[in-house]
């Protein structure tokens, strides 16, 4: 755990107690997002928090992700999109109905115009702010394996991604955010995001072939994210890995074995670490210091991939477990994970 002056911490607690949250607690609230089934909205209107339905193992209460800042913030709307800011960092998010923004334009699928329109609005504010880095974006949409429009819903969001990165003059390749795409279990398309007035640099995976020169077969246009972002905030080196599945080149590894593609997730973390450390040799950045979010397809399988993530580690494990479907069928799950901040209570 890092020292609790460190400008960034992410905090992760019940949905109960982040509406309680009072003083000092709250005046230092970035944003986050709560997870259950059904989606919860907090009674919270002074930051910004996604509400995503997604299934949690059985017994465990609606759980949320915050992150706070050291700095100064202030909150704001700009269109659809809720966010709050200090002058180093900044916190959005947004939630659109897919059905609403498809009836204003032509006949594109809905999802990839209501993803497009998303991050256009997402990078007009970022632009007119000042925060040209981007070190996160969650997606969070349902059905994502489905095909409608006569292609698979991942796919029609990475059109409509990637139409939103050109038409801002953003690069496609290289310079591009960590990110995650994930199937909730109903909702429209929710998206946050992270921002920061520094210098972000692209971390790759020398297992892995860059998401972003992925081949055709994966769909029309490659995905849009790095596997890893490297950040120097406050004097600290900070780390934002992907969410990171069993895939090894281009290609899925391990089918139908959970156990096998956990434990290839996490030598594809392991990997990105290394990297990481390479890029920035005084940062020290572990396995066991991370904080994980794990997106599990199928719930009976939760309990093994805990297994499986705590031999691999050795240890306590700080992470959050999801039951969320994955952005290839034949994926069974997928970590995220992040370090160099604070984790866990002031």
């Amino acid at each position: 755990m890092m020292p609790a002056e460190a400008m960034l911490r992410l905090e992760v607690l019940p949905a109960s107690r982040l509406v309680r949250l009072a003083g000092d607690e709250r005046g230092g609230v970035l944003g986050g997002a709560c997870f259950s089934h059904p989606a919860c909205p907090p009674d919270i209107a002074d930051f910004p928090v996604l509400a995503v339905d997604m299934d949690l193992p059985p017994g465990e209460e609606a759980i949320c992700e915050v992150w706070h800042s050291r700095e100064p913030l202030q909150s704001g709307q700009h269109g659809p999109i809720r966010y709050r800011h200090g002058d180093t960092l900044l916190f959005g998010c947004l939630s659109l109905d897919e059905s609403a923004v498809a009836a204003l334009n032509d006949a594109r699928a809905p999802l990839q115009a209501a993803t497009e329109s998303a991050y256009q609005a997402i990078f007009a504010l970022l632009d007119a702010r000042g925060y040209h880095a981007i070190l996160r974006f969650w997606n969070y949409f349902p059905a994502i394996n489905r095909e409608s429009h006569s292609m698979e819903r991942y796919r029609q969001f990475n059109i409509g991604r990637q139409d939103a990165f050109l038409a801002h003059g953003r690069s496609v390749v290289d310079r591009v955010p960590a990110a995650c795409a994930l199937g909730s279990a109903a909702g429209g398309l929710h998206i946050a995001f992270l921002a920061a007035r520094a210098d972000v640099i692209g971390v790759e995976n020398p297992r892995q072939l860059s998401a972003y020169h992925y081949p055709s077969q994966y769909g029309p246009r490659s995905p849009t994210f790095a596997r890893a972002g490297l950040v120097k905030l406050g004097g600290r080196d900070m780390l934002f890995i992907s969410g990171t599945a069993s895939i090894v080149g281009h290609q899925t590894l391990h089918h139908g074995d959970v156990a096998a593609q956990t434990r290839e997730c996490l030598n594809n973390i392991a990997a990105i670490v290394a990297e990481a450390n390479r890029q920035a040799p005084d940062a020290g950045f572990r396995l066991d210091t991370l904080a994980y979010k794990v997106y599990v397809r199928h719930p009976e399988d939760m309990d093994t991939v805990r297994r499986e993530m705590a031999q691999f580690i050795g240890g306590a494990v700080s992470a959050v477990f999801l039951q969320a479907d994955v952005c290839r069928a034949d994926l069974q799950v997928e970590i995220e994970a992040s370090g160099g901040h604070a984790i866990g209570p002031a």
